[in-house]
């Protein structure tokens, strides 16, 4: 951020608006003196000014002008952004979510959005986006449980409330099953969707691969979570020459592999969580790590970030702050992950809009 505003404050906070060698606003003693900064901080360019001073009387007045003023224009005020860096976001305080739930959609969208989280800078929601082209998948890379469930979760319901009741199909595979909570969020979508356990997938594979070959049909979104719990998708061995492989088609790991590099230019996206580094090298390949151009990084080691994202910057995250890269846009941004969704919020959120579409 060049542009830099700071009002009198102590040494170490000084230190943090302005540059290592600029402890100016520390000196400031009257209420509303203030040092304007246009180049990062740099001590040259300090300019002190003095804030015009409105009683609290005369300011509840002027607000309040201003409100009545954007009334009578019609003007409808975005709410406040205010940050929170010791708390995760809340997906219901996404502007775009509220839009798409109160005008359902009628037809599919040209790009689907997953939000995924609040930005540290003043814009939109932080989303992967999701286009009919090579390497439009999501790769999501962490511990902690909750934090995948949560993120796939709304990942799940985003992405929901852009499409009409036909036009897409939601695959979850969770090792947890029907009993596990991303089936309670699936249940809640007015498109409903499948849910599956490792068990499952010679079939749950083989359904995939007939809709590949089909080409142009429903959107298709296959969320992975905890990729290294479902062994058969883990890839085989060059040099495999066990007797079980004749006469049973495509292996589970070889669609799967088929399905991130060749789905999604049919409209097949795939969505995948992993806990660590290592797990990701051993079930996903260097070359097909290409065909995941969005990552999604948590707290890990600046070792393990620089091999996913070419920088250690995962390496200073803390607990509330994840990072999304897109290699194909060559971009990089730190954001809130949104908390896992109630329920029983959603539940009447998504029956208004049923109701609505209907």
């Amino acid at each position: 951020m060049v542009i830099r505003i700071a009002l009198q404050c102590n040494e170490a906070d000084a230190y943090l608006i302005m540059d290592d060698d600029n402890p100016a606003p520390r000196l400031l003693t009257r209420p509303g003196e203030g040092i304007y900064n246009d180049n990062a901080g740099a001590v040259a360019s300090n300019s002190p000014f003095q804030a015009v001073w409105l009683s609290e009387e005369e300011r509840n007045e002027r607000l309040d002008e201003v409100v009545a003023l954007g009334r009578e224009r019609g003007i409808k005020m975005p709410a406040p952004v205010v940050f929170e860096g010791n708390a995760p976001a809340e997906l219901l305080e996404n502007e775009l979510f509220e839009a798409a739930l109160a005008n359902p959609a009628t037809g599919k969208p040209k790009i689907a959005r997953a939000w995924l989280g609040a930005p540290n800078s003043i814009k939109g929601p932080t989303e992967a986006a999701f286009v009919k082209q090579s390497g439009s998948n999501l790769l999501i890379v962490g511990q902690g449980e909750e934090r995948m469930k949560a993120l796939l979760g709304g990942a799940l319901v985003s992405m929901a409330s852009q499409y009409p009741k036909e036009g897409v199909k939601f695959v979850v595979l969770d090792p947890e099953g029907d009993e596990g909570y991303l089936a309670d969020v699936v249940k809640l979508l007015p498109q409903g969707g499948e849910v599956h356990v490792p068990g499952d997938l010679d079939a749950v594979m083989g359904e995939l691969a007939q809709r590949m070959e089909a080409g142009a049909g429903d959107d298709v979104f296959v969320l992975v979570r905890d990729l290294q719990r479902f062994k058969s998708l883990k890839p085989e061995e060059e040099f495999n020459f066990s007797f079980d492989d004749a006469g049973g088609g495509e292996s589970p790991s070889k669609i799967f592999q088929k399905l991130v590099t060749e789905g999604p230019t049919v409209g097949m996206h795939v969505l995948v969580s992993v806990d660590t580094w290592g797990n990701v090298g051993r079930w996903i390949p260097r070359k097909m790590l290409s065909d995941f151009q969005m990552r999604v990084l948590f707290q890990m080691s600046g070792n393990d970030s620089a091999a996913l994202i070419d920088t250690p910057a995962a390496g200073n995250l803390g607990l509330h702050r994840a990072l999304l890269y897109n290699e194909a846009m060559g971009s990089l941004e730190t954001f809130r992950p949104y908390a896992r969704i109630e329920l029983a919020i959603f539940k009447a959120q998504f029956s208004n809009f049923n109701t609505e579409e209907a």
